[in-house]
């Protein structure tokens, strides 16, 4: 494997301060940094990889720093393919707790305090390589089984997918709670930052 050179600059999309929208740190103040580029091609992917701005780790770290949130979320596109360990310990040395939300198809580097793995296995090069996390985000489309793909995780989330159609997506979420009515492993994950309307 290829080792990441620390020094090189990341593809950073966006950094921003926020409540996290969902999944178990749900309406937690958090630090977002957003990288750029990702390794699958997901329809429903609410992203744009078209503008980055290259940043160093001393930079990202800095620009984190301009918040009083301890939680930083390293999110994408698919944050595995630039993070790495010395990133994750300047973060740790300036006191914050370093979350990362990933698909899964690429290992983590060591350190990440909470890792959220959202599955796309139906993708094309969407196969899992993480075997346990602290969270696994499922999406129920009502299409596809619902399944924990093999992999442990501490908390398993069910979370409706965002089809773009209201009927569609009311539809879909009643659909999801009555699955997890049956299926008491799973709870519910919403995306309230766009019931509540912030970023």
């Amino acid at each position: 494997m290829k080792k990441m050179n620390s020094q090189a600059k990341k593809r950073v999309n966006d950094i921003f301060y926020s409540l996290q929208g969902e999944g178990v740190n749900t309406g937690r103040p958090a630090v977002f940094v957003r990288f750029s580029g990702c390794n699958l091609r997901c329809p429903f992917c609410d992203t744009s990889f078209t503008s980055f701005t290259e940043m160093t780790n001393d930079e990202i770290v800095s620009r984190v720093k301009e918040w009083p949130a301890t939680m930083v979320i390293l999110t994408g596109g698919e944050p595995t393919l630039q993070v790495d360990a010395d990133l994750v310990e300047k973060l740790h040395r300036a006191g914050r707790e370093v979350a990362m939300e990933s698909n899964g198809t690429k290992l983590p580097p060591p350190g990440i305090d909470w890792l959220t793995v959202s599955p796309k296995p139906f993708v094309a090069g969407g196969d899992i390589k993480v075997a346990e996390c602290n969270e696994l985000k499922v999406l129920f489309d009502g299409q596809h089984p619902v399944e924990t793909y093999g992999v442990r995780a501490d908390n398993y989330c069910l979370q409706p997918c965002d089809t773009g159609d209201e009927q569609q997506n009311s539809r879909l979420t009643e659909e999801c709670i009555s699955f997890i009515s049956q299926h008491p492993q799973w709870r519910l994950s919403l995306q309230t930052h766009k019931l509540a309307h912030f970023k």
